[in-house]
């Protein structure tokens, strides 16, 4: 018996289970879908969603990206430095603080992240495809809803 069956079943019907069975869910989905990422992808996670980062929004300040991501500048200044130093991003000075560096992707950058989402993008669909009509549309219901979620403070 694994040791998610032998844990007990949260009660769905009050919010507090709700949470305890979408987070343990969510971190194994999450967990499986890095389980995904291409073989030849040698860039941490906190790499990937940098780049993942910079291309949904476009170029960012060092402190904007350590804001969006609740880490520390340091911290992100080192991801940074290392993505930097592979290629993936440039800096650049910012145009109205001198204090301040700009972080865009190069195209490498951005054909590292497409790649890989391509990959796990394709494992998903492929585990959709098994799902029933009506479980699809849960999850294309489910899905803003997490987003926001994942945005909230």
């Amino acid at each position: 018996m694994s040791y998610a069956n032998d844990m007990p079943t949260a009660d769905l019907r009050t919010d507090a289970g709700l949470a305890s069975e979408l987070r343990a869910g969510v971190m194994r989905l999450r967990r499986r879908l890095i389980s995904e990422r291409h073989p030849d992808n040698d860039l941490s996670i906190s790499q990937m969603v940098v780049l993942g980062l910079l291309v949904r929004t476009g170029e960012q300040t060092v402190g904007d990206l350590a804001r969006a991501e609740r880490v520390q500048p340091p911290s992100m200044t080192r991801t940074v430095n290392c993505l930097e130093a592979d290629g993936y991003v440039v800096r650049r000075p910012h145009e109205t603080d001198g204090r301040q560096v700009v972080v865009s992707l190069t195209d490498a950058g951005r054909a590292a992240v497409l790649a890989d989402r391509q990959r796990r993008d394709a494992w998903l669909a492929r585990q959709l495809g098994s799902l029933t009509p009506a479980e699809r549309a849960a999850l294309r219901d489910a899905a803003p809803i997490l987003a926001r979620l994942a945005q909230a403070d």
